[in-house]
C-alpha cells in the first residue's frame, strides 16, 4: 500500500507542472474565428458602427471592419451575430479578490474568494483587473500563475499590495520592494497613512515600477497629487481637505466631513482647483459607483444573481443585512443617496476637465454587490451620471487600459489589438443594461461560456476556495488519492502534526 502510495504520489509530481485548461468553460479555442455582422462598440468613446465582421487568428484581432468589405477565410470558425453588440473586455481598476458581508450590528466578514471571484468577473465581461488592495497577497499571486499557466478560467490580473495605513516611513521601502519581487504590480494608500509615510510609498513604489493607488483620509487629495499619487479611489466623498476642522495628517469623523461635503457647492471653486490640480498631475480616478449605490435603499441596484453565489449561510447573512441597511425611512440611507449623486456630478466634472476616469466595483460594505455583476451596474450608473453609454464604456474599458500601461494590447478593438471581447445580446448604445447580457467572453481568442462558469460558482463563495491552496484541479485529485491511500492513520498523524 505504501509503495503504490508513493508511485501516485510521484505520478502527481511529475505531471503537476503540465496545463489542464478547464475545458467545461471553454465553447472555442479555435485559431482563427470570424464574428460577423455585429455591432461594434470600440471603447475610444466613439458611436458603435453596425454590421461589422471582427478576424481574431492566434489570440490578435487580425482584421476589422464592414462586414461586406471583410472576407473571411473557409477556415475560420464563424459566429453569424445580427443582433448582438461586441465591446473591448473591462478593464476592472477596484476589482478585489476578496469579499465583505456584514449585517448591521454585526462583525464585518471578511472573505476570501480568489476562485470564485475569478469566473465572476470572467463570466460578466472583466477581462482585467487591478486587485487595488488585498487581503491574501500570496493567494492573488497564486491565482493569477494559475490563470497565466492556462489552469484556471479568469481575468489578466494585475496584484496590488496589502493595505497600508500608519507604519515607519524607514520600512516602506524595503517592504515595496520585497512585495515587487514577489510579483506585485501597484500599492495600496488606505485611510490611516499620513504625508511622510505616503511620500515614502509612492518613492519606494516608483522607483520599482509601481504605482500608488490612495484610498485616503488623514491626507487630502491636492496633497496627494503634489506627492505624486497614481490614482484616488472611490472619488470625492473621501477628500478630507475641505473639512473645516481637519488637522494635519488625522483622519476625522467622516460622518462630520459628510456632512460638511453635502452643503458644498460640488461646482464651486474649491471643487474645482482640487479637481484641476488632479488633473494637471495626471491623478486618475476609480468610480466605485455600485458600492455607494448599495448603502441608498434604492431598489433597481438590487441585483437577484448576488445571492445565489453565497453559500446558504451567507445567503441569511446577506438577507439581514440587506433587511438593516435597506430601510428607505433610515436617515442614513437619505444621506446615502445624496453622497451618489454628489460622487455622480463630481466624476462628470472630473472627466470633463480632461480627468482620467476608471471603473471597478469594490465588492466590500454590507456584501451588496460582487464581483462582475457590480462591475456591470457600474456601466449603468455613469450613464445615469450623465455619461454616454460610449464614455461609460471608455470609461470602463481603455482608461484603464491606459493606466496600466497596456493600451496597445487591450482596452479598444482595433487590428493588432489581442482579442480580448465581449459579445452581447442587445446594443448598449441604446439600452446600456444590455452589459448584463453577455452572450460569451472572449478573452486571448478564447471563447468562454458565461453562463458556466456563473453555474460553478452558484453557493461556493463563503465555503474553501480551493483556488487558493491547490496548483492545479490535478493537484487536489491528487492530494485526495494520497490520502486514501494513507488511509486513516496517515489522517490521524496529520490532525496531531497541526495541532
Amino acid at each position: 500500500m505504501l509503495a503504490i502510495a508513493a508511485i501516485s504520489s510521484s505520478s502527481c509530481r511529475a505531471s503537476a507542472g503540465a496545463p489542464t485548461p478547464s475545458d467545461q468553460f471553454i465553447k472555442s479555442s479555435a485559431a482563427l474565428i470570424a464574428l460577423s455582422h455585429v455591432r461594434v462598440i470600440d471603447g475610444t468613446g466613439a458611436p458603435g458602427r453596425d454590421d461589422q465582421t471582427i478576424i481574431v487568428q492566434n489570440g490578435r484581432i487580425v482584421a476589422l471592419g464592414d462586414a461586406p468589405t471583410i472576407t473571411i477565410p473557409s477556415s475560420a470558425q464563424r459566429l453569424d451575430l445580427p443582433g448582438h453588440s461586441v465591446i473591448p473586455g473591462l478593464v476592472g481598476m477596484h476589482d478585489h479578490l476578496f469579499y465583505e458581508l456584514q449585517a448591521v450590528s454585526e462583525q464585518r466578514r471578511t472573505i476570501a474568494a480568489q476562485s470564485a471571484f475569478a469566473k465572476l468577473y470572467l463570466a460578466s465581461g472583466v477581462t482585467t483587473i487591478r486587485t487595488a488592495g488585498s487581503i491574501d497577497v500570496q493567494g492573488d499571486l497564486r491565482l493569477k500563475h494559475l490563470i497565466d499557466e492556462g489552469h484556471h478560467p479568469g481575468p489578466s490580473i494585475h496584484v496590488t499590495g496589502p493595505y497600508i495605513g500608519r507604519s515607519d516611513p524607514s520600512r516602506i521601502a524595503g517592504r515595496a520592494a520585497g512585495w515587487a519581487n514577489q510579483g506585485v504590480t501597484s500599492l495600496k494608500a488606505y485611510t490611516g497613512m499620513r504625508a511622510p509615510e505616503l511620500k515614502a510609498a509612492i518613492d519606494a513604489a516608483h522607483e520599482r515600477g509601481m504605482t500608488v493607488a490612495g484610498h485616503l483620509c488623514a491626507v487630502g487629495y491636492r496633497e496627494a497629487a503634489e506627492l505624486g499619487i497614481d490614482s484616488i479611489e472611490h472619488g470625492l466623498l473621501y477628500d478630507t481637505e475641505f473639512y473645516s476642522q481637519k488637522r494635519a495628517d488625522e483622519c476625522p469623523d467622516l460622518g462630520a466631513v459628510w456632512t460638511e461635503l453635502l452643503q458644498m457647492d460640488v461646482g464651486g471653486s474649491q471643487v474645482r482647483q482640487m479637481i484641476s490640480t488632479l488633473v494637471n498631475h495626471r491623478v486618475a480616478l476609480t468610480s466605485t459607483l455600485a458600492v455607494l449605490e448599495s448603502f441608498t435603499a434604492r431598489g433597481a441596484y438590487l441585483d437577484p444573481r448576488v445571492p445565489a453565489v453565497l453559500t446558504p449561510k451567507l445567503r441569511e447573512v446577506h438577507a439581514s443585512a440587506r433587511a438593516g441597511w435597506m430601510d428607505p425611512k433610515s436617515g442614513a440611507t437619505s444621506a446615502w443617496a445624496a453622497i451618489l449623486k454628489m460622487e455622480m456630478r463630481f466624476e462628470r466634472q472630473f472627466l470633463a476637465a480632461g480627468g482620467r476616469l476608471m471603473a471597478g466595483v469594490d465588492p466590500t460594505g454590507w456584501g451588496g454587490v460582487v464581483a462582475g455583476f457590480g462591475d456591470q451596474r457600474e456601466l449603468e450608473l455613469l450613464v445615469e451620471a450623465g455619461l454616454t453609454p460610449e464614455q461609460a464604456i471608455q470609461v470602463a474599458t481603455s482608461n484603464g487600459a491606459r493606466f496600466l500601461n497596456e493600451q496597445d494590447s487591450i482596452g479598444t478593438i482595433a487590428v493588432g489589438r489581442r482579442a480580448d471581447l465581449v459579445v452581447l445580446r442587445g446594443n448598449p448604445s441604446e439600452s446600456i443594461s444590455d452589459v448584463r447580457h453577455v452572450e460569451t467572453v472572449m478573452k486571448n481568442g478564447i471563447l468562454y461560456d458565461p453562463e458556466a462558469l456563473i453555474a460553478s460558482v452558484e453557493g461556493t463563495v463563503g465555503a474553501f476556495d480551493a483556488g487558493r491552496w491547490f496548483r492545479s484541479p490535478l493537484n487536489l485529485t491528487c492530494v485526495l488519492i494520497v490520502v486514501l491511500l494513507v488511509g486513516r492513520r496517515g489522517v490521524s498523524l496529520m490532525t496531531r502534526q497541526r495541532r
